[in-house]
């Protein structure tokens, strides 16, 4: 079905000729004599100018261009017929730590050494893509918590957001409490049974203002289920040494995130290397959809370039008649005006098309 999203622009239709009589001459800014009979030549002369105006057919491709303009700004668009939104699935929020000690490089992807934050982009990636019928979000935190994506149908801009996260971008500390809480504000206004929040972190938490614990049981108040996954890989194990010595998976605050989990009624996952991070995602990808409100979206498809594409071409043409004069454009116009200034010779046209026609 062809509809205008913004049919009111028409009402702007009459605006050039308004605009016309209710706008004073045009001052040339040349001197002139000082006459006591000036206001009556400027009446003359607005009489004149109205009783001159240009014949419909030289206005028409002004008219045409104005027109044109109007319908690309109504915003035309064809509706397709209504699809159905699966809408059965949860409201799924991810929250990723993002401070210095998610550089650290102790996770294995394809038998290469590669960064804890490298190896959540593409296991939690793929499992946010494939989250069909979920509303998902994503939040970054380090000294604080942001939104990067809100709740939203698009996966696939959810993930390139995702990639796109910076080491250091929210901050080199750990603010769990306040990823938490921020999520919380996200998810309370959704549905009791769908709200999820996962989070991912190496470290314990060292900034904000909230307690992770306090925001847990806040979120379990709530109706929010929280799922926390700790990465690193084991100390002893680990080969990779971080300033003096150190390795960051000793920060981890193991016992915090399993009574995050246990409050808000989830499960605390440990993500070792890739491998475990992997089955972590096989098993979230198994949580059971609940029912929601059914939804329908009707595909649009924007016409708007095309009444704007004529009017530029529309316009192409009138520089063209101006500034060249050879050439076929004003040729055309200066046979319609010559038309107009002799109707003799309209009646000779005739007649000559007639007989040749005989």
């Amino acid at each position: 079905m062809f509809e205008f999203a913004w049919p009111w622009i028409f009402a702007l239709l009459p605006l050039p000729w308004l605009l016309r009589v209710l706008l004073p001459v045009a001052d040339s800014g040349e001197p002139a004599l000082k006459v006591s009979f000036l206001s009556d030549l400027e009446g003359l002369a607005r009489r004149r100018a109205r009783a001159n105006l240009p014949a419909w057919r030289q206005q028409a491709p002004f008219i045409l261009l104005w027109l044109l303009l109007l319908i690309a700004a109504a915003r035309p668009h064809w509706l397709g017929e209504p699809l159905p939104i699966a809408a059965s699935g949860r409201d799924l929020l991810v929250a990723v730590d993002v401070s210095g000690s998610m550089d650290f490089p102790d996770m294995q992807w394809q038998d290469e050494d590669v960064s804890r934050l490298t190896l959540v982009k593409h296991l939690l990636g793929d499992f946010l893509e494939g989250r069909e019928g979920d509303r998902v979000g994503l939040i970054l935190f380090g000294s604080k918590a942001y939104v990067q994506a809100p709740l939203t149908f698009d996966r696939r801009t959810v993930r390139i957001w995702l990639d796109e996260a910076r080491i250091g971008i929210a901050g080199k500390n750990t603010a769990i409490g306040d990823a938490i809480g921020l999520a919380l504000k996200r998810l309370r206004q959704r549905p009791a049974q769908s709200r999820i929040l996962i989070l991912v972190t190496d470290g314990a938490n060292n900034g904000g203002e909230i307690d992770p614990i306090t925001a847990a049981r806040l979120a379990a108040a709530e109706g929010v289920t929280i799922y926390p996954i700790g990465i690193g890989a084991d100390p002893e194990l680990s080969s990779t040494q971080g300033l003096l010595g150190l390795n960051p998976s000793l920060d981890l605050d193991e016992p915090a995130l399993k009574e995050i989990a246990e409050v808000t009624g989830g499960r605390y996952f440990r993500a070792r290397d890739g491998q475990e991070l992997k089955k972590i995602k096989e098993t979230l990808d198994q949580l059971e959809p609940v029912t929601q409100q059914p939804t329908q979206a009707r595909p649009a498809q924007a016409l708007y370039s095309w009444p704007l594409a004529a009017a530029l071409l529309l316009s192409m043409l009138l520089v063209i008649r101006e500034r060249w004069p050879d050439n076929p454009v004003r040729r055309l116009f200066t046979k319609e005006l010559f038309l107009q200034q002799h109707p003799d010779w309209r009646q000779r046209l005739k007649r000559l098309r007639l007989r040749r026609r005989r």
